[in-house]
């Protein structure tokens, strides 16, 4: 299993697309391999021959253990012609000692193992392996309240990560009513009328997607905070200046690189905002890296990131985050596109909204909702009296993390965000 991206442990095969038997050319795709929300392509290293496939589709494996055996026509050492037999025991042994070249999304063949423990059932809804079990007796964890932790190996089970991240959150469910449905003991027969229709099963990425947002919704309290920003000024700049900037710079100008300035802006100013929970302490980033939900042609979301926002001109966030949207439409996206976000934005009006309340993406401590620019007649306050104008407003929604942010530093910073999208310079040179 080769390493795609710094903070990459482990992967999930998705489909082997060269079988046990069947040959293969330099840089022919073998299997497709699942990191997080990105789905990568393993190429061969050279020319050869399949012999067996060690996982199976939907295994999740950690980075250098063995996936699969090949033989390889261009990474064999010559050998003595002693006999098949010891050709035979030169070409295993090559392979077995790592003789595959290693390099980018390139497989390793040293040999690893996944792991010798083996899971045992609790109840009908909970496995748990001995050394899960050995971290729940050291800290006095009953199997009700493991039952509610969101387990991230096969199938749901549960790993020491898991245990471990629950335990750094401070065991949230440690107090927690015991739910029958939850825990498998003595489940009330509760029946819904589900109603009748097509059967669509979700597929990973939107299993992925429904696990993150409901392990935010239970883990962080959402308080949203609204304000409404008059951006006629801005809207206007951009009328006037994006076909000049397009020819000047080859890049759209659309408004997620303004907003991304300007929420960039006023991090800076209240940099607790840019935080993470981590147990009983707040991490405040240094980074200011802004995520971008953006919607994939298949209907799920991804959120690729614009890293150093705050040291990127205008000219750069348009770049950055054109080629960002490009690669997630055409499904390209790296694993290190999507790693590293220290506060989202998401833009609702893309689609007509008015405004939203959005889901925490986790473990950041807040979220930014943008809703659609519409022109309508407003009250402008003037010193020589009151008139009535059409200009371009917008909602702005602040979903934040009630355990880290409290209301002043929320509407304190939404109302600095809406302060720059205001402010803007409509004499700014491109």
């Amino acid at each position: 299993m080769p390493k795609m991206g710094e903070s990459i442990t482990e992967g999930t095969i998705i489909n082997w697309l060269v079988q046990e038997g069947d040959s293969f050319e330099e840089g022919d795709i073998l299997v497709e391999v699942a990191t997080d929300k990105v789905d990568n392509e393993v190429p061969a290293p050279s020319a050869g021959k399949m012999i067996s496939h060690k996982v199976s589709a939907k295994d999740v494996v950690p980075v250098g253990a063995v996936i699969a055996i090949l033989e390889l026509s261009g990474a064999v050492a010559k050998t003595p012609q002693t006999g098949d037999n010891e050709k035979s025991k030169t070409k295993k042994s090559a392979l077995s000692q790592g003789a595959l070249p290693k390099g980018k999304g390139r497989t390793n063949t040293r040999t690893t193992s996944s792991s010798s423990s083996k899971s045992f059932r609790v109840n009908e809804n909970l496995f748990i392996s001995p050394l899960v079990d050995a971290m729940a007796r050291k800290h006095h964890i009953s199997y009700e309240e493991l039952a509610r932790i969101t387990g991230t190996g096969k199938d749901g089970r549960l790993r020491k990560s898991d245990v471990s991240s629950y335990l750094q959150e401070g065991r949230p469910f440690q107090f927690a009513q015991v739910v029958p449905e939850v825990s498998g003991f003595q489940v009330p027969d509760l029946k819904f009328d589900k109603g009748k229709g097509k059967i669509v099963e979700m597929d990973r990425m939107r299993q992925m997607i429904s696990d993150h947002m409901v392990f935010s919704a239970t883990t962080a309290p959402h308080v949203t905070a609204y304000i409404e920003a008059d951006l006629t000024e801005m809207v206007n700049w951009r009328n006037k200046n994006k076909a000049n900037f397009q020819k000047k710079h080859g890049e759209k100008l659309t408004f997620t690189p303004l907003f991304i300035e300007a929420v960039a802006n006023a991090i800076k100013e209240y940099p607790m905002i840019n935080s993470s929970l981590d147990g009983r302490n707040i991490i405040v980033k240094e980074a200011i890296n802004i995520g971008m939900a953006t919607a994939l042609p298949s209907g799920n979301l991804i959120v690729p990131v614009v890293k150093n926002a705050d040291k990127k001109d205008l000219k750069e966030l348009a770049a950055t985050t054109n080629q960002l949207v490009a690669k997630a439409r055409d499904g390209k996206l790296k694993g290190d596109d999507t790693k590293g976000s220290t506060f989202t934005i998401s833009n609702v009006g893309t689609f007509g909204s008015l405004m939203g309340t959005p889901i925490i993406n986790q473990p950041e401590a807040a979220i930014l909702a943008t809703g659609i620019i519409k022109k309508r007649a407003e009250v402008i306050e003037k010193p020589d009296g009151d008139s009535i104008e059409i200009r371009s407003m917008m909602y702005l929604s602040l979903s934040f993390d009630h355990r880290i942010v409290d209301g002043y530093l929320a509407g304190s910073f939404l109302r600095k965000v809406g302060d720059y999208m205001e402010q803007f310079d409509e004499k700014r040179t491109i």
